[in-house]
């Protein structure tokens, strides 16, 4: 019996691929529905009343459960709710999930692991065969220390649910990823000023071009990293123009080496005057907020746009290959620990344009490595191995990702897909048809 935790995306396509193999499995959720923070109703939710997806629906949903026609390209954040609904009544995966219960502890235990959950304040171990960590990236916000003491509200993005919050407040938005885009650019018809303080350049794309959901459009052409850069920067750049024309600065890398900002609206804004753009915070003092740039301006609220770090509180560092001086655990495709072979950590990766069928992908290789270990294949002894010897290489496809520490599991998406695939097709090799149950055994998979 393996254990799935969480019933976000991730958790739900680990929950599928388990149930599809075969593969008995006990799922986690904190929440009382699937979902994860596609719930605005969560109170674990990191999700805004306006927010929509940033990837386009058709490069982002799963294959084998694809959105309906009537959902918009982008589509609103209550439409992702009802179609992961959906998709776990679809399945039948609800059965398998305890939710209303936090996983508290995940330790070695024998040739297994011992889960600790706590459900209506009592506490209940149990031994499983295996551990899919499936709880996601966007849950524990990341808090930089201001320089001096600020007598307005400071808050961060993950508490912020609805541009209401920000009425005929003087706001000051640090940060300028697709969150403190979107928030800032609701802020302008709500609050009395919005300033947005950015101390990096930022490449910013259109959602449409031409048309159409700009991450549909090409990708059939394969070309050569150097010359799609050049090629892909240029275009953005005419359509766009430069940050700097807006007020912010312009990009030091090139474009796909960080996650661009899927917002133009933010640009619209900047130009109009809406929105005034502001430099590094130097020092705070009361209201008073100076700026590197030698500006200063007076503010009610400090929203904090400055993203969230890997969070797994259940489990000892050390259970996931990650020391103190690295941003993100050394796994093998970001998933495979290089000396446990039943612990597995889904999702924990970031990709322009990767999707959740990406990260489908990623489930389904693990419970094809599960079978295959069962059986004592040789495509599971490989794979064992490489995870043993390359667990802290990267797939970079060779880009060269800003060092950042939400970058620190970023990959690139057709490399990674290939690595992926690569892997899957050698597993698949040689599997033995499912028992007529349906079932693989508890003992069989320990």
């Amino acid at each position: 019996m393996y254990a799935v935790i969480g019933a976000g995306p991730m958790g739900l396509a680990a929950a599928r691929n388990l149930s599809k193999h075969g593969i008995p499995f006990t799922g986690f959720e904190l929440h009382s529905e699937v979902g994860g923070l596609w719930d605005i109703d969560n109170p674990h939710s990191t999700m805004y009343e306006t927010a929509h997806l940033i990837s386009s629906k058709r490069t982002t949903e799963f294959a084998e459960f694809p959105m309906d026609e009537s959902v918009a390209p982008y589509p609103h954040h209550s439409e992702l709710r009802r179609y992961f609904r959906d998709y776990a009544r679809h399945f039948g995966l609800y059965q398998h999930y305890e939710f209303n219960t936090r996983v508290v502890a995940v330790e070695h235990d024998g040739d297994g692991w011992l889960v600790t959950t706590e459900r209506d304040g009592t506490q209940r171990s149990r031994h499983f065969d295996g551990v899919l960590i499936a709880n996601g990236t966007l849950n524990h916000p990341s808090v930089p220390e201001l320089p001096g003491k600020f007598d307005g509200r400071v808050m961060h993005s993950s508490e912020y649910r609805a541009p209401e919050q920000l009425a005929d407040q003087r706001v000051l938005v640090v940060g300028c990823g697709n969150s403190g885009a979107d928030i800032a650019v609701d802020a302008v018809h709500h609050a009395r000023s919005v300033d947005l303080s950015v101390r990096r350049g930022y490449y910013f794309l259109p959602k449409f071009l031409f048309g159409r959901p700009i991450d549909t459009l090409g990708g059939k052409l394969k070309l050569p990293r150097r010359l799609k850069q050049m090629l892909d920067g240029g275009l953005i750049r005419l359509v766009m123009g430069k940050p700097s024309a807006y007020g912010l600065p312009d990009p030091d890398y090139r474009i796909y080496e960080s996650h661009p900002v899927m917002n133009s609206l933010i640009l619209h804004h900047l130009g109009h005057g809406d929105i005034h753009p502001r430099g590094d915070i130097a020092r705070i003092d009361g209201e008073r907020v100076q700026f590197k740039d030698g500006s200063e301006g007076d503010y009610d609220i400090i929203l904090l746009a400055t993203g969230y770090k890997l969070h797994y509180p259940f489990i000892d560092r050390a259970y996931l290959n990650w020391p103190q001086s690295t941003g993100a655990p050394q796994l093998y495709l970001n998933i495979f620990h290089p000396n446990y072979d039943n612990l597995f950590v889904l999702g924990m990766v970031e990709a322009a344009g990767l999707g959740w069928e990406g990260r489908n992908e990623q489930a389904e290789l693990v419970a094809l490595y599960i079978r295959q270990r069962a059986a004592g294949g040789a495509a599971a002894a490989r794979l064992t191995e490489a995870k043993r010897r390359h667990a802290a290489s990267r797939i970079t496809g060779g880009y060269r990702y800003l060092k950042l520490e939400r970058m620190a599991y970023y990959v690139h998406k057709e490399s990674y897909r290939k690595a992926l695939a690569g892997h899957a097709r050698e597993l698949r090799r040689g599997l033995a048809p499912l028992p007529a149950a349906g079932l693989v055994s508890s003992s069989s998979v320990a």
